[in-house]
């Protein structure tokens, strides 16, 4: 698991990833600076433009406010007159009727007794007296008296929609009643001024209890699409001067900026989309904060990784591809300089050319000698060949001037020793390679000559061979051979016909068991009673060669067939297996471990 984890994380290792970790850690320091600075601009310039906002609705609300601060004085003014005629309803009627004729800006005057029976007011001579002892708001005045502007949907005096102002009016300690001013919604109304840049933005009203007075939402009176939803105006009254983003009832995202309009009593509540009020830049602007750095940072890293990879990767890799050719044999020519790449760089390659051009001359001279060494080598195996084949026919010819069978028999056995061992040089002289032997071709070659003398005999006998591949050294293949010959001559000696009947036969094979073995068995067939080995020369030659092998060698009768078995460690050398050269392998990447 952590082996397969570390070649996962291998690329951490490569110059690129490197340099890009140490250039961002060196770039750091300055991309916090950046995006603190940015932040830091970001919320001065919301703030700014939340203060430009307040000031906005503040200014748009300043008509009404003069109309309410001057009613609440004008409601205090007349408190006086009306205690002076408060027993006399119609010199107090005429009072303010004088009053709101000549303000021309009220609507409605009147004092609202105690028990809501209202004689003193603004009316017409000869107007029936109101009757507001049951109205909902003078009932709940009158348990709790308090300065108080509130809105009606239609005045109990002029029928239209007024917004009222409400002062107690008290004697000494004693509550007497209420003096009402009321004005009209559209006086109100027309007194909100937008200036430029405001599109979208809407002005609305309200009291301290959270009672819409005007709205100037330009829905056809209904003020509710501009409202936060899940903020109430009874919650934002008592408030100073606040922004806050919310989603209105519409379910368009905006911007609320609340403003008291007469402190304690009234208070106007600016609705503005983000458009408009410019705050919704400032959220771009802060995602603009976090990007900008990260750009910094991104281009940094790639022009960095351009430059180094026109500087020294993309030469290294030339200089990696040079290598490679050359270690997997193309020697041709020595792999030229490269000329545009840094003078470091360039030394490198200079040096490796240099080195590869010695190599190329050294190996070029050592292949000479090699080649001329071949030479000479097979030239003198093939000597010895050719002098042990002329010794073998001279034993021939002289086996020929004899007529003694037993001498005769002792000289064929000598020329076929000699006849074996000029066959092993024949092999080594026509050998590719002159340390190793094809053991298999060898034992082919010794089992087809001497089955040849057995066919000239005229004797009926059947030879099977099993010889699979096997490349061995030369010092293992001369006493191998010899001891298969011997082995073989005493099997076709002593080969008898089998108790079941049938030609008489003999069986060599040549196997490996498992890598780096060998196993030898020559078998014969006995007849009944028949001889299964011999215990003479032939004998003593088998032992000697076998130890020569190191082999553990071991004869057994059984089933009418007499075995010879001999097992041994194969000597390869530099050889791999079944004979193939030596690999060379070259990985994508220099790793531990790795050969080359």
């Amino acid at each position: 698991m952590l082996r397969r984890l570390t070649e996962r994380m291998d690329f951490t290792r490569r110059l690129g990833f490197r340099l890009g970790a140490l250039l961002s850690v060196a770039i750091l320091p300055i991309g916090l600076i950046s995006l603190v600075q940015n932040l830091h601009l970001s919320r001065e310039a919301e703030r700014s433009a939340e203060t430009a906002l307040l000031g906005r609705t503040a200014s748009a609300a300043s008509g009404e406010r003069a109309l309410l601060q001057s009613a609440l004085g004008s409601a205090d003014a007349l408190g006086p007159a009306i205690l002076e005629t408060l027993d006399r309803p119609g010199i107090c009627s005429d009072l303010l009727r004088n009053f709101v004729q000549r303000s021309g800006t009220y609507r409605h005057a009147a004092f609202i007794p105690i028990d809501g029976l209202v004689a003193c007011q603004s009316a017409e001579p000869g107007a029936p007296t109101l009757d507001l002892s049951g109205h909902e708001l003078v009932t709940e005045l009158m348990a709790m008296p308090m300065t108080t502007v509130t809105s009606l949907p239609r005045g109990p005096a002029s029928g239209q929609p007024v917004v009222v102002v409400l002062q107690p009016l008290y004697r000494d300690r004693e509550f007497l009643g209420l003096t009402a001013l009321s004005l009209t919604q559209e006086l109100l109304r027309s007194t909100h001024a937008m200036d430029f840049g405001t599109e979208g933005a809407r002005i609305l009203t309200f009291n301290q209890s959270g009672r819409i007075l005007i709205a100037d939402d330009g829905q056809e009176g209904d003020p509710t699409g501009l409202l936060p939803r899940d903020v109430t105006l009874a919650s934002l009254a008592g408030a100073k001067d606040t922004t806050f983003r919310d989603i209105a009832n519409n379910g368009e995202m905006r911007v609320f900026t609340v403003v008291p309009v007469v402190p304690n009593l009234v208070y106007a509540l600016g609705s503005w989309s983000p458009r408009s009020s410019g705050i919704g830049l400032f959220q771009l602007s802060r995602f603009g904060a976090v990007m900008l750095p990260a750009a910094l940072w991104v281009v940094s890293l790639a022009v960095a990784y351009f430059a180094v990879f026109r500087l020294v990767l993309r030469h290294i890799t030339v200089l990696r591809g040079q290598m490679r050719r050359f270690a997997i044999g193309n020697r041709d020519t020595a792999p030229p300089v490269l000329e545009d790449a840094p003078t470091e760089i360039t030394d490198v390659s200079q040096t490796f050319h240099n080195m590869a051009r010695i190599l190329i001359r050294d190996e070029e001279a050592m292949e000479k000698a090699v080649a001329e060494k071949t030479v000479l080598l097979k030239e003198v195996h093939h000597r010895v060949k050719n002098n042990l084949q002329l010794i073998a026919s001279i034993i021939n010819m002289q086996s020929r001037l004899i007529d003694d069978p037993d001498a005769k028999r002792v000289l064929r056995s000598v020329q076929d020793r000699v006849a074996a061992l000029a066959t092993i040089y024949r092999n080594l002289y026509q050998a590719e390679q002159l340390d190793a032997v094809n053991a298999d071709r060898l034992i082919t070659d010794i089992i087809a000559q001497l089955s040849t003398a057995t066919r000239v005999s005229g004797r009926d006998l059947r030879i099977h061979s099993d010889i699979q591949p096997l490349t061995m050294l030369p010092d293992q293949a001369v006493p191998l051979t010899l001891l298969t010959t011997e082995a073989f001559t005493n099997a076709v000696k002593y080969a008898g016909r089998p108790a079941q009947g049938g030609p008489p036969w003999v069986r060599v094979s040549l196997t490996s068991p498992s890598p780096g073995q060998g196993l030898l068995e020559v078998s014969n067939s006995t007849g009944p009673g028949g001889a299964a080995g011999s215990t003479g020369l032939g004998s003593q030659l088998i032992e000697a060669f076998s130890m020569q092998l190191e082999g553990d060698i071991s004869a057994s009768e059984e089933d009418g067939a007499y075995r010879l078995s001999l097992a041994f460690t194969l000597s390869q050398g530099n050889l791999g297996p079944a004979g193939s050269p030596r690999q060379v392998v070259l990985t994508s990447a220099a790793r531990a471990g790795s050969r080359h």
